[in-house]
């Protein structure tokens, strides 16, 4: 008998399974055939008693090990595969958000464009400086009038715009300049019909192209001395607007709550005002175009028809920031009603632009006393533009925009952005007869500027104001003479 055999007969007994549960195990051999048999029988030979061996105490620890082993990647597996979940979820999340930034802001925008919101602002940073106001004095009195000369913040706002829903639309917007917070804009439009847009809330009523574009879009550091007119009647109120904004026409119709001063006894309730505006371009290519507009305004200041009326104070500074007024009406007491209306026209071809605008008011009063009598106002401007470097304003839904420069600055570049070139000759009448108390006097105004875009966020501008013309102003020159005027103007504006 061979070990050899005997061995491997003894491994294929025991790996087939053939042991019992029993201590000892009794092998028998033939002693011819060689054959090993659990059993005795004829020609066998016992071969002994075989007992089971136990695995060693390393031979546990080993297993013992690799089962742990196997049970920490069964829990590593797990884990990576909650985290492999958590990353599907949040590439999910990832594609149904997107989110930008840029020369607007941040945006957020869902995968379906349903919803949508963004946060913007601007900052203006001005300075001015003025002459020819050393020696001059309020009309009528001793009290010396001069201009402020300094710097100042003059816009510092935030604003929030965004869509829900696909069809409903908001904007809101805060200054806090003047070491003081004032809402500007404040309403949610509905956009669901295909031709038409409904805004509720403040917003900038339907009338003037000047007074309809942003600050950060215009050619000028402020509004002409149109804005005498414009400002106090038809700027910011809360209202419903119904607006249809083509691409060669425009229509708005609005009906607003009162911006004026009610009488100092405070007993009128608000009044009410209903304007329109509509604009139409038979020529409107990106390089070309013609621009033409009309609008009117109807005023009412008491609701309640009291007997004292409204007031009324027309009159224009010559900066933000100097405080000086050289027209000035004063207040104008008992009024009843207001009505205005403006004529606009422009023209762009290239980098060139040119128009204007007129507004005629007409002020309507209780007639409380023999001198108040009715009054009417006018203001009118012309203006024009040469882009040096080529580029062309933008023009949409009846508004003008900023240029944006072919090339931003950047001096590793060597290039310069773009660089604006303006003027404008603007008047404001605000003498209402000969005699009257309320004659706030008249004023002529050339403006000449140079605007340079870095790029569509920054932007610097320099405004030369100068007075040309004044007829019975709000001021006047100690020891006789027209006064005479001047103001510079520098800023630094960040828009986005």
């Amino acid at each position: 008998m061979k070990l050899t055999k005997l061995g491997l007969a003894m491994a294929s007994l025991m790996g087939a399974g053939l042991a019992t549960e029993a201590l000892a195990l009794d092998l028998y051999v033939d002693t011819k055939t060689q054959q090993i048999y659990a059993e005795p029988g004829k020609g066998r030979v016992k071969l002994g008693s075989f007992e089971k061996v136990e695995d060693s105490a390393a031979q546990k620890a080993e297993a013992a090990a690799q089962k742990a082993e196997i049970e920490q990647i069964k829990e590593d597996l797990a884990l990576k595969n909650n985290e492999l979940k958590a990353l599907d979820e949040h590439m999910k999340v990832a594609e149904e958000v997107k989110v930008k930034m840029g020369n607007k802001g941040v945006e957020f925008e869902s995968a379906d464009k349903d919803f949508k919101f963004r946060m913007g602002g601007r900052i203006h940073a001005d300075a001015s400086y003025s002459s020819g106001d050393d020696n001059l004095v309020n009309r009528g009195t001793t009290t010396h009038a001069e201009a402020n000369d300094g710097t100042e913040i003059r816009r510092a706002r935030i604003e929030m715009l965004g869509t829900f829903y696909k069809d409903w639309d908001f904007k809101s917007q805060w200054d806090f300049a003047d070491n003081s917070v004032s809402t500007k804009d404040l309403f949610i439009q509905y956009t669901g019909l295909k031709d038409f847009e409904f805004t509720a809330g403040q917003q900038k009523q339907a009338f003037s192209r000047e007074l309809q574009e942003s600050s950060n879009d215009m050619l000028f550091m402020e509004r002409s001395l149109m804005n005498a007119l414009n400002e106090p009647t038809v700027d910011r109120a809360i209202g419903l607007n119904v607006g249809s904004f083509q691409k060669d026409w425009t229509g708005q119709v609005g009906i607003y709550g009162d911006t004026i001063a009610p009488p100092a006894t405070g007993v009128a309730d608000e009044g009410w005002a209903i304007n329109s505006r509509w604009t139409y371009a038979p020529i409107n290519e990106k390089t070309k175009l013609i621009h033409l507009g009309i609008a009117g305004n109807h005023r009412n200041l008491n609701a309640n028809n009291d007997v004292a009326g409204g007031v009324l104070r027309l009159r224009s500074e010559t900066s933000h920031m100097s405080n000086l007024f050289l027209i000035d009406t004063g207040t104008i007491a008992g009024v009843d009603a207001i009505d205005m209306v403006g004529l606009e026209a422009n023209g762009l071809y290239g980098p060139f632009t040119i128009g204007g605008e007129y507004t005629k008011m007409w002020v309507e009063r209780k007639n409380a006393v023999a001198s108040q009598s009715n009054l009417d106002y006018s203001a009118w401007y012309t203006e024009a533009s040469w882009t040096i470097t080529g580029e062309s304003r933008k023009y949409k839904k009846g508004k003008f925009y900023k240029l944006s420069p072919k090339q931003n600055f950047s001096l590793k570049n060597g290039t310069w952005g773009a660089w604006e070139l303006a003027g404008r000759y603007s008047e404001a009448d605000l003498n209402s007869g000969v005699g009257t108390a309320d004659n706030g006097g008249q004023m002529s105004l050339l403006t000449v500027a140079l605007n340079w875009y870095l790029n569509d966020t920054i932007r610097f501008m320099a405004d030369y104001n100068k007075t040309l013309d004044l007829n019975r102003p709000a001021v006047a020159t100690v020891g006789g003479g027209e006064p005479n005027v001047d103001t510079f103007m520098l800023r630094g504006q960040l828009a986005f």
